[in-house]
């Protein structure tokens, strides 16, 4: 069971994780009495720190009784039962953990919905106004009341109430804004009134309220309201408005141009796009096959935006492609499955169910269409079965691949090509070594591309170039092709390029420069990860990189604690490190770091074959130092067998994002340790 936790309101748990908790699908955990709920509110309040029972003891009670200690057990034992039904006895709770002198509560930055709140906030504030105003909207949705509701009076939960409510208050005020940026003063208007009275000594408030009436037309009020504004300060706090207050009532007496909604290149595209939606609804019936092969034009669009525009693309891909195969006409069902030609650059998919169900319709579309379908549908097809089956060892996707580029050859189609290509470069993954055969796909796709004007697969060119040059040593060549993407970036607006290149640029500093600031730059390039919305490039990447990083430096890992997020003096330090999908592959490492020389061992007869994909190279290098250090004969001989053609090649530095150095020093450990007497 996945629990999510909410605290915008009465303190509440729901058995079920992300979107199906906020939305109301997750029904309700019972959490049994109010030192119960106590018990957890402190826990989420701490944000995965340590509490000592000490300290819960004095927060739960003014007077405690004489087995407090006894009771807060209590307490915890019956929150675990809830929390965590299906936990087999005696073994460790894995959410509400007991960790050194006290407990912690080890719940996923998406889990609480206070902490969510906060990322949609981070993530509002580099969105367009448009998108931003739909994120604030969300996220102002998931509040219930007031911040930890029940624990209004307790001490320990008072700064935590004042600052999310402080928060909230700042995002209504973000959101009118937006409104006002968007030249829909009006809309802002209602809401901005009924804040001000609810929050009246909220300055930027009355500021946003007087701009909009004043670009609704209404002078007299803008003035009214700065005038309300002004004998409220005065008469309750004593204090006259601000600068910003009493420079905006200058202005509105003046007509000061500034004030005026912005006419600019970007206020013109939005008055195109609402006018073009409003026609498009009006014109285009409501149940119009049309609106399908629309819907997925502006789903690969809004991909290629980042954050949450990649997360709703995904989302609303899979409903697309269920909405047409429920039509039953193959040919649209191709159509909408083979227009979401979105360039991806990262082996591991982010979402493998969603992948697997596009998959599986893409198949069902192929054995459905008629024989006199055109190619290129069946050309789309296939190099979605290639995109999509990334990394899964599957013998389909490879057969997809070249099928699909040979009709998009035959067809002479420049668009089709690049996207067969895409799907050829996901399953280059078959040998360690295969740097070079990528790099000609990259080349390919950059000179095609710039032909015939294909920005977004010009940029993947590049991408793949810096990856595949990165490999062979390349470092200028791979500068060059970072700097490349990187300017085709800003002139076309997309921002998940930089994520790439800023990966990029912590790997030359761990492959040339100092390793403290190539980990400063490391954990940089994390934080821009951070509501990128790729999970699947996400997920345990920090941690290998800086594992990367120690032993390309000559160190050895000291504990799974400094491979994870950076923690204040004064935050409990513990080894709550997420690996991700490497976690087998570092495991051995960091129980051979502890002196756990057996553990090392056994857990490496459990490892299993590397995936086939950009970290090929560096998870065997991983599993060939492991396997050195306990004279595991068996896997050193399967490391020196599949490193064997990459020896020319740098390990890892074929994904852009880190580097364990030359395959050749590696494979040069493995044969002087296979030649040392057993």
């Amino acid at each position: 069971m996945q629990v999510a936790f909410g605290v915008l309101g009465p303190v509440v748990a729901w058995d079920g994780a992300g979107d199906r908790a906020w939305d109301g699908a997750g029904s309700a955990v019972a959490l049994k009495g109010p030192r119960h709920r106590a018990v957890l509110a402190r826990l989420i309040v701490a944000r995965r720190r340590v509490v000592p029972v000490a300290r819960l003891v004095e927060d739960l009670w003014v007077e405690p009784p004489q087995d407090a200690v006894g009771a807060v057990r209590t307490f915890v034992a019956a929150l675990r039962r809830a929390l965590e039904p299906e936990r087999p006895p005696r073994t460790p709770a894995r959410l509400l953990v007991t960790e050194g002198p006290g407990y912690a509560l080890r719940a996923e930055p998406g889990a609480v919905d206070a902490w969510r709140f906060e990322q949609a906030l981070t993530v509002a504030a580099t969105l367009p106004p448009r998108e931003a105003i739909g994120r604030l909207d969300e996220a102002l949705g998931w509040w219930r009341g007031p911040a930890y509701a029940e624990f209004a009076e307790e001490t320990w939960a008072r700064a935590e109430r004042s600052r999310l409510g402080e928060l909230r208050l700042h995002a209504v005020e973000r959101r009118a804004d937006a409104l006002l940026g968007l030249g829909r003063a009006g809309e802002a208007v209602p809401g901005l009134d009924a804040h001000v009275t609810e929050h009246p000594w909220r300055e930027d408030a009355w500021r946003l309220l007087a701009l909009a009436l004043y670009r609704t037309g209404r002078q007299g009020d803008a003035l009214a309201v700065l005038r309300r504004a002004r004998a409220l300060l005065v008469e309750q706090l004593g204090v006259d408005p601000g600068p910003r207050l009493r420079r905006l009532e200058a202005d509105i007496l003046g007509h000061a141009h500034h004030l005026d909604p912005a006419s600019g290149p970007g206020d013109a595209a939005e008055r195109v796009w609402a006018q073009a939606t409003t026609a498009y609804d009006r014109t285009v019936a409501s149940g119009a096959r049309a609106r399908l092969d629309s819907t997925v034009s502006l789903l690969r669009n809004l991909a290629v935006t980042g954050g949450g525009g990649l997360e709703a693309a995904r989302e609303h891909r899979v409903a697309a492609v269920a909405a047409a195969e429920e039509l039953g006409d193959a040919e649209l069902t191709a159509r909408v499955i083979g227009a979401y030609d979105v360039p991806a650059i990262w082996t591991r998919v982010d979402d493998p169910r969603q992948a697997a169900q596009v998959v599986a319709a893409a198949e069902r579309t192929l054995a459905a269409l008629r024989p006199d379908a055109h190619p290129a549908a069946r050309a789309r097809l296939l190099a979605t079965i290639a995109l999509e089956s990334r990394g899964t060892g599957s013998a389909r996707g490879p057969q997809a691949a070249r099928q699909a580029e040979e009709i998009a050859r035959r067809l002479e189609d420049p668009a089709l090509l690049a996207f067969t290509l895409n799907g050829s470069f996901m399953q280059t993954f078959d040998r360690a070594g295969l740097a070079p055969r990528r790099d000609a796909i990259g080349a390919e796709l950059i000179a095609l591309s710039a032909r015939h004007g294909l920005a977004t697969y010009e940029v993947l060119g590049h991408l793949i170039r810096l990856q595949a040059r990165g490999a062979l040593a390349d470092f200028p060549g791979a500068d060059g092709h970072a700097a490349a993407a990187d300017r085709l970036a800003e002139r076309h607006e997309l921002p998940l390029v930089g994520v790439f290149t800023q990966w990029y640029g912590a790997l030359r500093l761990a492959e040339t420069g100092p390793s403290p600031a190539a980990e400063a730059a490391y954990r940089a390039a994390a934080a821009r990860l951070d509501g990128a919305g790729m999970p699947g490039l996400r997920t345990g990447l920090l941690p290998l990189a800086l594992l990367c990083l120690r032993l390309r430096h000559g160190q050895l890992p000291m504990s799974g604690v400094e491979f994870g997020e950076e923690k204040s003096d004064t935050e409990e330090k513990s080894d709550t490190t997420d690996w991700g999908p490497y976690e087998p592959w570092a495991r051995p490492l960091i129980l051979l770091s502890q002196n756990r020389a057996g553990e090392a061992a056994a857990a490496l007869r459990r490892l299993p074959d590397p995936p086939r994909d950009l970290l090929l190279e560096a998870l065997w290098c991983l599993a060939a130092r492991a396997a050195i250090a306990v004279d595991d004969r068996e896997t050193m001989e399967r490391a020196r067998a599949e490193l064997l053609p990459a020896e020319a090649e740098l390990a890892g530095a074929g994904s852009g994002l880190l580097t364990l150095g030359p395959v050749a020093e590696h494979l040069s450990a493995l044969t002087a340790a296979l030649r040392r007497p057993r």
